[in-house]
């Protein structure tokens, strides 16, 4: 699956998630409470793949999933750059992590970040409809 197909497909499984909770009027602050990995994993088990195994992508005690795919995070499928002739199809806006060559492309590495899954983080950057916190990200050519 490309970058920009997860991206399109997370965006319409968060809507709907946000939207059940809005008609059910859930404030601002329980909705982000409700995207705790231990509710999601009970309550959404088709948010995320890895809820299924009881795995989170990141090691880290409480970890918040409303921003699943990092506002720093920026991608293009046909390239961002080259290294070594191979194309740079993501990066981090804030250069944390690593880069990993996979397919003859080079992807960021972000397994080892926490920033975007703190509540605080989350409660700073919100907004209902995930793709305005995600509008950098899909970088045009």
């Amino acid at each position: 699956m490309s970058y920009e197909e997860w991206f399109e497909q997370h965006a319409q499984k968060h809507q709907k998630i946000v939207e059940k909770l809005l008609a059910k009027g859930l404030t601002q602050e329980q909705i982000i409470d409700y995207f705790e990995y231990e509710n999601m994993a009970k309550e959404e088990i088709d948010f995320c793949p890895l809820y299924k195994m009881g795995k989170k992508c990141h090691d880290m005690e409480k970890l918040n999933c409303y921003l699943c795919g990092c506002p720093n995070f920026r991608f293009n499928d046909n390239g961002l750059d080259t290294y070594n002739g191979m194309k740079i199809l993501s990066r981090c806006e804030i250069h944390n992590g690593s880069t990993i060559g996979h397919g003859g492309a080079v992807h960021q590495d972000c397994s080892k970040c926490t920033v975007p899954h703190h509540k605080a983080y989350v409660s700073k950057n919100f907004d209902f409809d995930w793709k305005k916190v995600m509008k950098k990200c899909k970088i045009t050519s």
